[in-house]
C-alpha cells in the first residue's frame, strides 16, 4: 500500500516537473518564426499607422518580425472575426481599436464574435481622444463660450455637427455632448469624417469631433475647443479637455489594443505583454505615438477586459439616450 502510494506521488511529482519544464521551454523558445498581426482596417489609416509603429518595436525585442496583414471591411468586423478562427499559437495577433470591441457590440444588430470571450487579451497600447473643432465663423473662442452660444434659444436648431455616420464614435461624442451640455446640436451623418470635415470647412456644419483634425487646426481653418478624452491631447497640452471646459465627467476615450485567438497559452500571453511594454518604453516609439495624439498605456490583460466591459456598458447608456437609436 505504502509502495503504491509512494509510486503515485513520485509519478505525480515527475509529471508536474515535466509540465513546468515544458512550459518554461515554450516561453523561452517563443517566437521561432515571423508573427502575423491582423489589422482590421485599411492601410494608411490611424490604427494601421499605430499598429505598424508598435509591431516594428515589438519585432526588435522579440527577435522575429511582426508582419501587418490589413483585412478591412465591415468596420473592422471581417478582420476581427478572421482571428477567432486562427490557431492560438502566438503567431496570429489582432491589433485593433475599441471600435471592434465596444462600439461594434453596441451598434451591430448581430455580431459573429464575442468581443471578450473569443479572444485572449494581450495589452492596451494607448488611448486617444477626438478633437472638438468648430468653423471659425462660430463666435465662441472657448468651450464655455460655445456652451453659452449653443444654449441661447436664438441658436436652437442652427448648430449642425458632422459625423462619419450613424453609430460612429463621432456620433456618440456629439450626442453625449448634447445630453451633458443641455444643448441641441443637429446631427448630420456623412460617409466618413473626411467629407464631414469638408462641410465644416465650408460652413455647412459648424462642429465636428475628429481625431484627424490637426492639419486643419494648425492651418487655422478650424478652431479647437476641447478634447473628448479624460486627459489632454499631448499635441495640445494647453487646451482643456471637454470635462475641464465645463462638462465635468465627459469622457469618450478611444484606444488601440492587441489580442490573440482564444486559448493562447498563458506563458506566451505573458511574453507578448512584456514585449508591448518594452516597446512602449522606447523613446522613439513614445515620440511617434505622442505626435499622433496618443497617451501610452501598456496594461495587464485583466485591464483590457475591464476596459471593454465598462466601456460597453457606458456606450449602451449613451445609445439608449440617442433619438432614433444608433442601429
Amino acid at each position: 500500500m505504502y509502495r503504491s502510494r509512494f509510486t503515485f506521488l513520485r509519478n505525480l511529482g515527475i509529471g508536474l516537473l515535466t509540465s513546468a519544464c515544458a512550459t518554461w521551454a515554450l516561453s523561452q523558445a517563443y517566437p521561432q518564426r515571423p508573427i502575423r498581426a491582423i489589422v482590421p482596417y485599411a492601410a494608411g489609416g490611424f490604427s494601421d499607422q499605430v499598429s505598424r509603429i508598435i509591431a516594428e518595436a515589438m519585432s526588435r525585442n522579440l527577435g522575429q518580425p511582426i508582419v501587418i496583414d490589413n483585412r478591412a471591411g465591415g468596420g473592422g468586423r471581417i478582420g476581427s472575426e478572421a482571428v477567432t478562427k486562427m490557431a492560438p499559437d502566438g503567431y496570429q495577433l489582432l491589433m485593433t481599436t475599441n471600435g471592434t470591441k465596444t462600439y461594434m457590440a453596441v451598434v451591430a444588430k448581430s455580431l459573429s464574435y464575442d468581443p471578450v470571450n473569443d479572444f485572449t487579451p494581450i495589452s492596451l497600447v494607448g488611448k486617444y481622444g477626438l478633437l472638438m473643432v468648430v468653423n471659425p465663423a462660430v463666435p465662441a473662442k472657448t468651450l464655455p463660450e460655445f456652451l453659452e452660444y449653443a444654449r441661447d434659444p436664438k441658436n436652437k436648431g442652427k448648430i449642425n455637427y458632422a459625423t462619419s455616420g450613424m453609430g460612429s464614435g463621432l456620433h456618440f461624442a456629439g450626442e453625449l455632448f448634447n445630453a451633458m451640455g443641455k444643448v441641441d446640436m443637429v446631427h448630420v451623418p456623412y460617409k466618413g469624417s473626411g467629407p464631414g470635415m469638408q462641410d465644416v470647412l465650408a460652413g455647412v456644419c459648424q462642429v465636428i469631433f475628429d481625431g484627424a483634425a490637426k492639419p486643419q487646426i494648425d492651418a487655422g481653418k478650424v478652431r479647437l475647443l476641447g478634447t473628448t478624452s479624460s486627459v489632454r491631447d499631448p499635441r495640445y497640452p494647453d487646451v482643456p479637455t471637454i470635462s475641464e471646459g465645463g462638462l465635468n465627467g465627459y469622457d469618450l476615450t478611444y484606444w488601440v489594443g492587441i489580442f490573440a485567438p482564444k486559448g493562447l497559452p498563458p506563458e506566451i500571453q505573458a511574453r507578448l505583454n512584456a514585449s508591448v511594454k518594452t516597446a512602449l518604453a522606447e523613446p522613439e516609439v513614445q515620440r511617434k505615438l505622442n505626435d499622433m495624439g496618443m497617451t501610452l498605456v501598456g496594461s495587464t490583460p485583466e485591464q483590457v477586459v475591464h476596459e471593454i466591459r465598462t466601456e460597453t456598458a457606458k456606450l449602451r447608456q449613451i445609445a439608449a439616450s440617442i433619438p432614433g437609436g444608433v442601429n
